[in-house]
């Protein structure tokens, strides 16, 4: 086996590879020619000493040792990000990149005008928002800072428990008008529901306070932005953030006294992050402003 030790873009071109499911798609994602990738993957089979691919004429086909090797290529990918983080602005400056990650909706819906109210006041500092319903590793430094539905269990990370987000069932007036309002949780069986595909961990904790189930919804779906705009195009009746309602007058709070949950809210960074001046800005700003959503004052 050789001792040569692979390079980061070594790495990052097998990480691009594994992600696009072809040599073509990687390099087009990564700006390079296919034969140059073709010399990457074979060069990093020789470093390490170990099949990466099988190739035949529809292609290359990760292996077993591939497979595995994914994680840690990640976690340098997280690695090297979060350096060119830190080396945009020394921590004392109130500039340079701030990574925040959330929900769907969060991101989509609630955050941008707070994000636009901040870089009024800081202009120097860039933010990357990520989008995921899956957590993204603080303690991997896949992101500076989260906005998480659960409390983080990990003690080397700071948390903040924002409070609890309402939810409730809406409608758009215009479904209301053609197709009647409920007026107990017996009805909504005559209507139109909408809803989640697939049960996660979650949603089965929380079975015992939902109404119905996945056989009663008329849309499906696990994505919370295609729930919220089915809801907004008056497909159905549906969960929304009641804060988010709020600012459609035309979307109706349904049953509130019969249906009403809560979505904890936590803000989390990394506790080496402390020091960082531009990350504990932002930091300190959203639990005022997401405190103030939460709170009904946004």
């Amino acid at each position: 086996m050789t001792t040569n030790e692979p390079g980061w873009d070594l790495y990052r071109s097998f990480l691009a590879v594994m992600r696009e499911g072809s040599l073509s798609a990687a390099a087009r994602a990564l700006g390079m020619t296919q034969p140059s990738l073709g010399r990457h993957m074979r060069q990093l089979e020789t470093e390490l000493g170990v099949a990466l691919f099988a190739r035949s004429p529809q292609g290359l086909a990760p292996t077993e040792n591939a497979h595995e090797l994914v994680p840690h290529a990640q976690a340098m990918a997280a690695a090297s990000a979060a350096l060119r983080r830190v080396a945009s602005a020394s921590n004392h400056e109130i500039r340079g990149v701030v990574r925040l990650t959330c929900s769907e909706v969060v991101g989509a819906e609630v955050l941008p005008p707070m994000l636009a109210a901040f870089r009024r006041q800081h202009p120097g500092i860039v933010i990357e928002l990520s989008l995921s319903n899956q957590s993204e590793d603080l303690l991997r430094k896949d992101a500076d800072i989260a906005v998480r539905m659960l409390r983080p269990a990990q003690t080397a990370l700071v948390a903040r428990r924002i409070g609890g987000i309402p939810l409730g069932l809406h409608a758009h007036r215009s479904y209301l008008k053609t197709y009647g309002r409920p007026l107990t949780v017996a009805d909504l069986q005559q209507h139109a529901l909408i809803g989640f595909d697939r049960e996660t961990p979650a949603l089965r904790a929380l079975r015992s306070r939902l109404p119905f189930s996945r056989e009663d919804f008329a849309l499906r779906t696990d994505n919370d932005l295609a729930q919220l705009a089915a809801i907004r195009a008056g497909f159905g009746i549906g969960v929304c953030q009641c804060p988010i309602a709020r600012r459609d007058r035309e979307l109706v709070h349904l049953l509130p006294d019969a249906f009403a949950l809560e979505l904890d809210t936590w803000l989390v960074m990394h506790e080496d992050l402390r020091a960082s001046r531009r990350v504990r800005l932002l930091y300190d700003y959203l639990v005022q402003a997401l405190g103030a959503y939460v709170g009904g004052q946004a």
